[in-house]
């Protein structure tokens, strides 16, 4: 199966494309905000991914009034939410699976009578279910959640 080629674009298309000058996509790279490729003429070449980046920049400067060092701090606090929500749900699918295996996993104690699960695990079950329905309608209903908070 051949993998999905990626688009480039040149810095002048990025530039008429989002309305700014090509200083400022050369500044936000200075800033360490943006980090084209290059091609082996050095022509900075922006990525999709590039380019979701630059409209939060915009987004975040034009809109919501946040200056550069502000930008920097936000985009770098959303990588970071973004992997201890990867790690989260690592854990909670580890989790989930121990606790499926206990309970297949009759447990007796030395007398032989069979013991019930520990509460705290019971409860960890529970939180997951909801979770999980919490997650489910959001997707099905993205503007409930924003109504929720």
């Amino acid at each position: 199966m051949r993998k999905k080629e990626e688009t480039y674009y040149a810095i002048g298309v990025v530039a008429k494309m989002f309305n700014v000058h090509q200083q400022t996509l050369r500044l936000y790279e200075r800033e360490g905000l943006l980090k084209p490729s290059r091609s082996q003429g050095n022509t900075r070449l922006y990525s999709d991914k590039d380019l979701e980046r630059l409209e939060i920049i915009l987004n975040l400067c034009r809109d919501m009034g946040v200056n550069l060092a502000g930008v920097d701090i936000i985009l770098n606090l959303r990588e970071k939410i973004a992997e201890m929500q990867l790690q989260i749900n690592e854990l909670v699918s580890f989790l989930k699976g121990e606790l499926e295996r206990k309970a297949a996993q009759p447990q007796t104690n030395p007398r032989g009578l069979v013991k019930s699960p520990p509460a705290n695990l019971v409860r960890l079950a529970q939180i997951l279910a909801e979770k999980e329905q919490r997650q489910s309608q959001a997707k099905t209903n993205p503007h409930s959640e924003a109504s929720n908070k």
